[in-house]
């Protein structure tokens, strides 16, 4: 009867440490969370690292995520809706750039801020976009032309 009783109480301890891992990776996520601030759209020639749940920073301080990523079949070009904190007021001069973290890093969505007096409004486009760079075809455009002489 002890041993069962010893089996229930660390199945128990168990269950209860992973609720509390759960917990915090939910809080730290922001999974459920507040989704409050305003929607914008860039469309870029390539987004490549970018999905859904991507940080968008502005001066490296996350502000807002990714919420949708398409393909516009008219254009051939991919467009991202991503939202921006309330409280956060963009010149509509700005520009969005995919960024990478480093060589090994992951992407983001960068925003770079104008000058203008006038903000963007919920559901505007920032038309000023760069999208991501492959450093595959940097390096090998590196390699191939460094054969050239």
């Amino acid at each position: 009867m002890s041993a069962v009783r010893t089996e229930t109480f660390v199945g128990a301890a168990v269950v209860a440490v992973a609720a509390g891992f759960l917990l915090y990776g939910a809080q730290f996520s922001n999974v459920g969370g507040d989704t409050g601030g305003y929607g914008l759209n860039a469309s870029f020639r390539s987004i490549e690292g970018i999905s859904v749940g991507t940080d968008v920073r502005l001066a490296g301080v996350k502000i807002g995520t990714v919420t949708d990523v398409q393909l516009d079949p008219a254009t051939f070009r991919a467009t991202a809706n991503f939202n921006v904190a309330n409280g956060i007021e963009l010149p509509d001069d700005s520009s969005v750039v995919i960024s990478s973290e480093g060589l090994l890093g992951g992407n983001f969505v960068e925003i770079l801020p104008g000058g203008s007096p006038f903000n963007f409004e919920a559901g505007d486009e920032i038309e000023d976009t760069q999208g991501s760079v492959s450093l595959i075809s940097l390096l090998l455009k590196f390699v191939s032309g460094s054969g050239e002489s």
